[in-house]
């Protein structure tokens, strides 16, 4: 079985109901979730030993989002206690043409203040066969970006495959210090996982004729970005997620990827969003549940838009589906009919 182990931070998500606004709220809905959590929940959905690695405080807020994890049979037993606060975020979900809007209360929690000799990675990697994490978590603080360079350090000296979605968020960190710290990550990275916007954001390297807020996204353009990275960062892989924004409710889904000598690229798909928080993770998750199982990359791809497209229709930030709904979708039947 593969053993999968993720690193970052989960966060309690506080949201209005339905498609309330924050100003207008007087009640919101509690959810946990988190970057490589996500990952985590979705591995372990799918059948893969799947561990999760984090700093929680000791307290019933944090111990609800152990339980949360151990709930769909992730594996919690390396998260760290101690601190005074778990983060939060604040979701306001979009609709037509309001977008969606983020507001995070995380600073100086548990994982943003956890030092490098809290995580004994070679106890915690002995055994496993890849290795995940974002570029959110060492946007969190220095700390947590020394613990992300320590942990993908061990995981390269012991021979596993590694894994990052760059997740660029404008509002932990400029595009300035993103490109510093992760220019010095990449260089363990095996896979490298990134929508849109990232490479620009992170790395300066733009698709030709693309305008994301006009809804206008060059495909083909995406090659060229891809293979850009690979050549720079030394990548094996490189998947980009394709969304075309019609509106907060509806969009065109795909994904492409490049493995330093073919490009492949995935069905589209027309979603309706229920959620979109969480669609890049499940990306992730369906990517490296193939590859890791040595599934060829044109499968792998496509498994992986398909998980992602179902992400979309479902609350909260994990993708709880199976990968018999996945391979159903991928088979063509999106009908949406009701299974009796």
């Amino acid at each position: 079985m593969n053993r999968i182990v993720t690193f970052g931070e989960i966060m309690l998500r506080l949201q209005p109901r339905q498609y309330q606004r924050i100003l207008q709220a007087d009640a919101f809905d509690i959810v946990y979730g988190g970057g490589e959590a996500n990952v985590a929940v979705s591995l372990a959905m799918l059948g893969d030993q799947s561990v999760f690695v984090t700093k929680l405080p000791k307290h019933d807020l944090a111990q609800a989002a152990v339980n949360y994890l151990r709930r769909y049979g992730v594996d919690t037993q390396w998260i760290s206690r101690g601190g005074d606060r778990m983060g939060i975020y604040f979701v306001e979900k979009g609709a037509s043409q309001r977008p969606s809007k983020v507001i995070y209360d995380r600073k100086d929690s548990a994982i943003a203040e956890a030092s490098t000799d809290e995580f004994h990675w070679e106890e915690v990697l002995r055994g496993a066969n890849w290795f995940h994490v974002t570029g959110i978590t060492p946007a969190i603080s220095q700390a947590a970006a020394e613990n992300c360079l320590r942990a993908l350090q061990t995981a390269k000296r012991l021979g596993l495959t590694v894994s990052c979605d760059l997740n660029y968020r404008k509002n932990l960190w400029s595009r300035e210090q993103a490109g510093q710290v992760m220019q010095e990550l990449m260089q363990y990275v095996d896979v490298c996982i990134g929508n849109e916007e990232d490479a620009a954001d992170v790395f300066g390297i733009r698709a030709e004729q693309t305008e994301l807020t006009a809804g206008k996204v060059n495909h083909a353009s995406y090659k060229a970005v891809a293979k850009q990275l690979a050549d720079r960062f030394g990548f094996s892989k490189v998947a980009i997620t394709l969304r075309t924004s019609i509106s907060a409710s509806d969009n065109q889904w795909a994904a492409m990827l490049y493995d330093g000598t073919d490009f492949y690229e995935s069905k589209s798909y027309n979603v309706h969003i229920v959620d979109r928080v969480g669609g890049g993770d499940s990306f992730s998750a369906g990517l490296i549940h193939c590859l890791s199982k040595g599934v060829n990359p044109g499968e792998a791809l496509e498994f992986a838009a398909a998980a992602s497209c179902l992400k979309h229709t479902i609350e909260g930030d994990a993708n709880l589906v199976s990968e018999a709904e996945i391979r159903q979708l991928m088979m063509g039947d999106g009908s949406g009919r009701v299974q009796r």
